[in-house]
């Protein structure tokens, strides 16, 4: 007796179809094999399987040769999601289901011993997968139906136990199937708990974050300890422009994977906040392990990765940074297979001018010596600066600032409607180019856009020569400037906007000259 029904699998964050066939033989020696490269979670199944049989008032072939091949055999097969399928194979190959259309179902699950079946991780790219495979019905386990439900053009069909499943199978058209309003174009504005209107002050801090979410720039914030580094990075995500559906399928399909998305949960659709403590290791960072799974930097794609405390950091974790901020992905190899995922998002850190925090503080004395700072500075790269293109001072407030009662600022809807303004235009300007923001542009694409008038070249010219500026400054002034005058709606870059720009860049010489 034979059967074949079909499953998915991940291989990164995107799925491939596994056939799950089953063999059952009246065998002398009874056993029960699963072969194609099964990982240890995929082995207990058997155990799983046969109690939920049983308690599902099902019968198990007792006294039979089980053989189950999950195909392709030379792709390593992990996790519990495939107890469903092989269950269906086994009563399939048993005649207590019919064979007859189950090539147009795939299964996806994990089994209790009960029967109940249980929700997994990664349904939402396994029923991309199925989608892609063209797939009529998928069924899933009730608790993720709405997660696959969001691809459409695959009918899903919630489960809560294999008893359930076997009535289904044996008249589905008894049951609708799981529906979700389809998204199109871009996602509702989500409503975020912090806003910019509850900031004080530290308004060239808030423009230069604007200018920051407009073009896609990474940014780095120094300054003493309570000034409100922190606070403004976490309201950076409320002025950017909302996820397109696109955008919260990728995202999406990363926190499934990584078990992050809540059971019931639909697309993720506010950009997302990573701040990862300074012990974090290089595979926490970056992703990786024995098992890969994405790491922070891929949890944050399409939103902010925020690293307080910047040269607490390992060297090492700042290291493998570098690859993300250039190339928005990360790709881990092993040797068995390399598995790519996506990063691209924008890098906000945070730091003390010097170990004790009060460096050039007026109203606390600095306590290190030049050397310790200087040491302490160093722990930052110049790679690794080369790819921040903001750097930004953050003073400590006057007691008048924070003591005002009636002071409010703009509101983050606000500020954030003129970023949508910007990249709109930059959406039109990079059509055929691949790029989306002026954050990723290379050198052809700021020579043919980021042209300067004789005005804006004399005084960039002269604020290199006189501001001690890095060579590295050069470009990344050229990009802001581009990015402010879009904020003005101006196809020129005009000096006001190179001049901006250059103070976005000051730093360079007060700190890491």
């Amino acid at each position: 007796m034979l059967a074949r029904v079909e499953s998915a699998a991940i291989h990164g964050i995107d799925a491939y179809i596994v056939q799950v066939e089953v063999d059952i033989v009246p065998a002398q020696l009874p056993g029960f094999t699963i072969v194609g490269l099964p990982d240890t979670a995929v082995q207990e199944s058997r155990e799983r399987v046969r109690a939920a049989i049983k308690n599902a008032g099902l019968n198990f072939p007792a006294g039979r040769r089980i053989t189950i091949n999950l195909a392709p055999g030379d792709t390593r097969k992990e996790g519990p999601s495939f107890d469903l399928p092989i269950a269906i194979g086994i009563l399939a190959a048993t005649g207590q289901v019919k064979s007859e259309g189950l090539e147009e179902w795939a299964f996806i699950g994990e089994m209790a011993l009960d029967g109940t079946v249980r929700p997994v991780n990664g349904v939402l790219p396994m029923a991309i997968g199925c989608r892609d495979a063209k797939k009529k019905r998928l069924i899933v386990p009730e608790a993720n139906a709405r997660e696959a439900a969001v691809v459409g053009e695959v009918q899903v069909y919630p489960a809560t136990d294999l008893a359930q499943v076997v009535r289904l199978l044996e008249n589905p058209d008894a049951v609708s199937p799981f529906v979700v309003e389809q998204p199109d174009g871009h996602l509702i504005q989500p409503l975020y708990e912090h806003d910019f209107a509850e900031v004080k002050g530290q308004e060239h801090v808030k423009r230069a974050l604007e200018v920051a979410a407009a073009g896609g720039h990474n940014v780095i914030m120094v300054g003493p300890p309570g000034s409100g580094k922190t606070m403004l990075a976490r309201r950076l995500p409320t002025i950017l422009p909302a996820m397109s559906v696109e955008e919260a399928l990728e995202v999406t399909k990363l926190y499934s994977v990584s078990g992050l998305l809540s059971h019931n949960a639909g697309l993720v659709s506010t950009r997302p906040f990573r701040s990862p403590h300074h012990t974090v290791s290089t595979v926490g960072l970056v992703g990786g392990g024995s098992v890969p799974r994405p790491g922070e930097v891929s949890l944050a794609h399409r939103g902010v990765l925020f690293l307080d405390e910047l040269p607490e950091f390992r060297r090492d974790a700042l290291e493998v940074l570098r690859q993300p901020l250039e190339d928005g992905q990360v790709t881990i190899s092993r040797a068995a297979a390399a598995y790519t995922y996506p990063a691209s998002f924008m890098l906000v850190s945070a730091m003390n001018p010097c170990p004790c925090g009060f460096y050039q503080d007026p109203t606390r004395q600095c306590t290190c010596s030049p050397g310790l700072i200087q040491r302490y500075l160093q722990r930052i790269s110049g790679p690794l600066l080369d790819r921040i293109d903001i750097h930004i001072e953050v003073p400590r407030l006057k007691l008048d600032e924070f003591t005002a009662t009636a002071q409010v600022g703009e509101s983050s809807a606000q500020i954030r409607a003129r970023v949508e303004a910007a990249r709109q235009r930059q959406t039109e300007r990079f059509r055929k180019t691949g790029l989306y923001c002026n954050a990723q542009m290379q050198s052809r694409h700021i020579r043919k856009w980021c042209e300067l008038g004789e005005d804006g070249r004399e005084l960039l010219k002269a604020a290199i020569q006189q501001l001690g500026l890095s060579a590295r400054a050069y470009d990344r002034i050229l990009k802001l400037s581009r990015t402010i005058a879009d904020l003005d709606a101006s196809d020129e870059i005009r000096v006001a906007h190179v001049a901006e720009a250059i103070q976005y860049r000051s730093l360079d010489r007060k700190f890491w000259a």
